[in-house]
C-alpha cells in the first residue's frame, strides 16, 4: 500500500486546493464533498477501500484546508470542477478514474463528466442533486423564495455574526436540530456526524454563502442524457436535502445508470448504513474490473 501523501496545490486561478492520497491500485477513487464538508461523509468508505484502491480526497476553496480564491465570485460549481481537474493531474491520475460526489460533489462530478468525459472510468453520485440544489430542500418552495434574503444579509453580515454562529454550531442545540430534521437520528452516531458541524463552525459564512448559491444556479439536467461511463446512485428515502425523487429521476436520465436505494437513509447515509453503501459500491467496481 502506498504511504499517506497530502500536499497542496495552485489551481487554474492561483487558489490553494489540498489534497491527501491514500492507498494503491486502480481505478483511483476521487472523493467529492458537499458543501461546507471538509470529509466526514468518508468515514467509513476510505478504510474500506483504500487497501485495493488508491482514493484522493480533496477540500473544495474555501473548506478545509485549502485556501479561498482571490475572486469571492469564482466558487461556483464550475471552478470546483476545474479544481478537481487540477488535482486529478497534479496527482498524476492518467488513467479515467471513478468519480464520488456527496451532496453538491454529485453536481461537481456531473459537470467534470460534461467537460473532461475522457477522464472517467464511471461515477457514484451520494444523495446528492443533479442541479439547483436548493430549489428542493425539505420539498418546500420556501427555501427556494426565502434563500436570496439569507444570502444577502449573510455575505453583508455573516462575518459580524462569526464567533456567534462558531459557539451555535458547536452547540448540543445544533446535533438536536440536526438529530430531529435532518438526520435518522435512530442510525447516525454523535462522534460521526459532529465533525460536520465543527467544520462548519470554522468556515467563512461568506464563501459557505457563495459556494451554496454556486450549488443553486447550476444544473447539468440537459447533458445527463449524455453522460456514458457506468453510474451508481446511491438515495435515501428518508434524503430531506435532496429528496428521493432527484435520484429516481436522475436514474431516468441517465442512460444504463442503476439506483441503489437505502431504507431509511438520510442525507448522510454513508454514515448511517455504511455497510450496505460499501458493498453496493464494492460490487459495482468489480463488475466494472470484469468489463475490462
Amino acid at each position: 500500500m502506498d504511504a499517506y501523501f497530502e500536499t497542496t496545490i495552485e489551481s487554474f486561478d492561483s487558489t490553494r486546493i489540498w489534497y491527501r492520497r491514500m492507498g494503491s491500485g486502480a481505478p483511483t477513487l476521487m472523493l467529492c464533498d458537499g458543501v461546507g464538508c471538509d470529509g466526514y461523509v468518508w468515514k467509513y468508505l476510505i478504510p474500506f477501500f483504500e487497501g485495493r484502491y488508491r482514493l484522493i480526497h480533496w477540500n473544495y476553496r474555501g473548506h478545509g484546508r485549502s485556501g479561498p480564491p482571490a475572486d469571492p465570485d469564482r466558487l461556483g460549481i464550475e471552478e470546483c470542477a476545474q479544481d478537481l481537474l487540477a488535482v486529478m493531474d497534479h496527482a498524476g491520475v492518467v488513467e479515467p478514474a471513478v468519480l464520488l460526489g456527496h451532496s453538491m460533489g454529485v453536481q461537481v462530478i456531473l459537470e467534470f463528466v460534461h467537460r473532461w468525459p475522457e477522464r472517467v472510468r464511471a461515477l457514484i453520485p451520494v444523495t446528492g442533486s443533479y442541479g439547483k440544489a436548493v430549489d428542493h430542500v425539505h420539498d418546500a418552495d420556501w427555501v427556494k423564495k426565502l434563500f436570496p434574503l439569507i444570502q444577502k444579509v449573510g455575505v453583508r453580515f455573516g462575518r459580524q455574526l462569526q464567533p456567534l454562529l462558531r459557539e451555535l454550531f458547536r452547540s448540543e442545540l445544533a446535533f438536536w436540530y440536526a438529530r430531529k430534521f435532518e438526520i435518522n437520528e435512530a442510525l447516525i452516531k454523535r462522534e460521526d456526524f459532529f465533525p460536520y458541524l465543527e467544520h462548519l463552525s470554522r468556515m467563512d459564512p461568506v464563501i459557505f454563502l457563495k459556494t451554496l448559491e454556486g450549488a443553486a444556479r447550476h444544473t447539468a439536467e440537459s447533458y445527463l442524457p449524455e453522460i456514458r461511463v457506468p453510474t451508481l446512485i446511491v438515495a435515501g428515502t428518508h434524503d430531506r436535502f435532496t429528496p428521493y425523487w432527484i435520484s429516481q429521476r436522475m436514474h431516468t436520465l441517465i442512460p444504463g445508470s442503476e439506483l441503489l436505494t437505502l431504507p431509511l437513509g438520510s442525507h448522510t447515509a454513508p454514515i448511517e448504513l455504511p455497510e450496505l453503501v460499501n458493498l453496493r459500491i464494492e460490487r459495482f467496481l468489480r463488475e466494472l474490473e470484469n468489463k475490462k
